[in-house]
């Protein structure tokens, strides 16, 4: 059964799963839906047309469904889409999308989103993804699944981030970052291999061998772009793994890192 703190102001409009728990003091807004097994923690507002999945947990003074940071902005119904199993912590902002993108931004499941975090309009984060404290997304921004970034973590608008990449501590990510990559520095650049993440995630020995030999080619032997590309192609015949960083050229538009 639904715990609603009487402190709580629920718009009539908004639609709550029966189980839901809503602390004290917090708002929530006339085109927000929520679902079961969701709880927010005190403080907590919703607003905007935002739609937020299954057994997530928001923490205090965060600002979910926000309208988006952008002088362009007109007030237009904009969405905001929140999956299942995620947790955010205090004080993290994310907005709506903007009708200049497709006027969504999304996140999927099983992500840990930490303290002061900022997600701008239209981006897009996958699943089981894990966001330092302080980390600030520009807006239009693509996050793939089991991106780790680290604390204070700026990345500029229009930027991808490919599955399996992290940034270290303070990076501000300029360009696009490609699968399996470790990115830090201002502005960031490649250093080395996420080796231990992909463990993690039962990637074996032979494949980790694979990806470290194709980031030589691409950042280590001097080759051209369309050379390392083109060796990491043929390499692919045998080793499907890499495959990840061909598919991500293909949708990179600002450029990778170098």
């Amino acid at each position: 059964m639904s715990k609603i703190h009487p402190s709580a102001i629920i718009h009539d409009g908004a639609e709550l799963a029966a189980d839901v728990e809503v602390g004290p003091f917090c708002v929530i807004g006339e085109h927000v839906s929520i679902g079961s097994g969701t709880r927010l923690e005190a403080h907590v507002v919703v607003d905007g047309h935002t739609q937020i999945g299954s057994n997530n947990r928001i923490y205090s003074f965060s600002s979910i469904g926000c309208a988006p940071q952008d002088k362009k902005y007109a007030g237009e119904p904009t969405r905001l889409v929140i999956g299942d199993g995620n947790t955010i912590f205090q004080n993290v902002t994310i907005s709506t999308g903007t009708a200049q993108d497709d006027g969504v931004t999304m996140m999927g499941d099983d992500n840990w989103i930490m303290a002061y975090v900022h997600i701008a309009h239209d981006c897009k984060i996958g699943s089981h993804t894990i966001f330092a404290n302080n980390t600030t997304l520009a807006g239009h921004v693509h996050i793939g699944d089991w991106v780790i970034l680290g604390g204070f973590t700026t990345v500029h608008q229009f930027c991808k981030i490919a599955p399996h990449a992290m940034t270290a501590f303070t990076a501000a990510v300029a360009q696009d970052v490609p699968p399996f990559v470790m990115a830090a520095g201002n502005r960031a650049v490649p250093n080395g291999i996420n080796s231990e993440g992909l463990k993690r995630r039962g990637f074996s020995s032979d494949e980790i061998t694979h990806i470290k030999r194709a980031y030589k080619a691409l950042y280590r032997q001097g080759l051209p772009f369309a050379e390392a590309c083109a060796v990491i192609e043929e390499q692919c015949t045998t080793q499907p793994e890499l495959q990840a960083f061909l598919d991500f050229f293909a949708q990179s538009t600002r450029g990778i890192i170098r």
